[in-house]
C-alpha cells in the first residue's frame, strides 16, 4: 500500500475508523476517504454502489456496522442481524464489482461457540452454538466473513477476515446502551467518583473472563496485514489478540485503582455474563508476524487518560 494509493473507510466516524484514519494521515495518505452514513446509507445497494463509483478505491477498510453491548444487543437483536448483515453484504459485493486491490473486514470473537474450548482457535468455528445474547450480530458477522471467503475462492479476491478480540481505548463508546465492559466500567467509577457515590453496581457475576485490545493494536494489525499478508496466506480469517485474558472483576479492581474510585463494587448476577470466557488462539498471527504490543495496564490508563480529557463530563 503506496502513499498513492486510493483508500477507502467505511465506519470512519467511529472508535477503529477514527484511530486508522488518525494514523494514515500521520503516514502521509493523501487519497483517503471516509464517507458517512449521511452520505450513502449502505443498507441501500444503490447507495453503496454509488459510493464506490464516486469514490473508487485501491484498498477498504469495512468498519462499518450496528454496534453496542449486551444489553443492546438483547433488546435489539433484529438490527443487530438485518444491518449487520445487509451492510456486509452489500459492501463486499460491491468492493468485488470494483475491482478492488485488497480489503479488511473486522468481525469479531464473538462468533465462537458460546462452550468453546479455551483458547479459541479458527478452526473451532462454527461447531457449536452461539452465545444467545449476542447470536443477531455473530450470525451477520458470520454472513459476512463467508462471503468474502467465497469471493476469493470464486473470484480471486483478495479479502481479509481479521478477528479481532474485544476492543478498548480512545474514541470508545461510554454512553451506557453503547458501552462495553471497560467503558462502561469506567464510566459508571467516574461519575460515582464525582459524585462521591459509595457504589456501583457491574452487570453479572464477574467471573467471566475477556481478552483486551487496545486500539492502537487493532490499527497496527490491520495496517500490518494490509501491507504484508494476503488472504491466500491467512485462510478464512485470523485472530488478532493479546494472548491473555482478565476476570471482569478483576478489571474492574484494576480500574478502580487507576481512577482512584473509594466505593464498592456490587456485583449483579441477575444481569447476563455473555461468554464464560472469550480467550484467542494469536498464534497463526504470530507467524505470519504480527504481535500485540500493549498490555492491559498501560492501556486502561491510556484510555482514562483520553477519557478525562474528551469524553468525561
Amino acid at each position: 500500500m503506496h502513499k498513492s494509493d486510493r483508500i477507502l473507510v467505511t465506519g470512519g466516524s467511529g472508535m477503529v475508523g477514527t484511530a486508522l484514519l488518525q494514523q494514515l494521515r500521520r503516514e502521509g495518505h493523501e487519497k483517503v476517504t471516509a464517507p458517512t452514513s449521511k452520505q450513502f446509507d449502505l443498507r441501500d445497494v444503490s447507495a453503496v454502489q454509488r459510493m464506490f463509483t464516486e469514490h473508487p478505491a485501491d484498498y477498504v477498510f469495512h468498519l462499518a456496522g450496528h454496534i453496542g453491548g449486551i444489553g443492546a444487543s438483547v433488546t435489539y437483536p433484529v438490527e443487530f442481524l438485518y444491518e449487520n448483515a445487509i451492510i456486509g453484504m452489500h459492501v463486499i459485493h460491491a468492493a468485488r464489482l470494483a475491482n478492488v486491490k485488497k480489503m479488511v473486514f473486522l468481525s469479531s470473537s464473538c462468533v465462537y461457540p458460546r462452550d468453546c474450548p479455551q483458547p479459541m482457535k479458527e478452526d473451532y468455528i462454527l461447531t457449536g452454538k452461539f452465545e444467545p445474547t449476542n447470536e443477531g450480530y455473530a450470525i451477520a458477522k458470520i454472513a459476512t466473513m463467508k462471503l468474502c471467503e467465497y469471493s476469493n475462492k470464486q473470484y480471486g479476491t483478495n479479502f481479509l477476515n481479521l478477528m479481532p478480540c474485544n476492543v478498548y481505548g480512545y474514541g470508545d463508546h461510554f454512553e451506557p446502551e453503547k458501552s462495553h465492559a471497560v467503558s462502561a466500567l469506567m464510566y459508571k467509577m467516574h461519575k460515582a467518583k464525582q459524585q462521591k457515590l459509595p457504589s456501583i453496581e457491574a452487570w453479572g457475576t464477574g467471573t467471566t473472563r475477556r481478552e483486551l485490545l487496545f486500539i492502537d493494536d487493532l490499527v497496527d494489525a490491520m495496517l500490518y496485514f494490509t501491507r504484508n499478508v494476503d488472504a491466500k496466506e491467512i485462510g478464512p480469517f485470523v485472530n488478532v489478540g493479546l494472548g491473555d485474558d482478565i476476570s471482569i472483576r478483576d478489571l474492574a479492581y484494576s480500574l478502580r485503582d487507576i481512577l482512584g474510585y473509594s466505593g464498592e463494587i456490587i456485583f449483579n448476577p441477575k444481569m447476563p455474563d455473555g461468554m464464560p470466557r472469550k480467550l484467542m488462539d494469536v498464534s497463526r498471527a504470530a507467524q505470519l508476524g504480527w504481535k500485540a504490543k500493549i498490555g492491559i495496564s498501560d492501556g486502561l490508563r491510556r484510555t482514562y487518560e483520553w477519557y478525562q480529557k474528551n469524553a468525561a463530563a
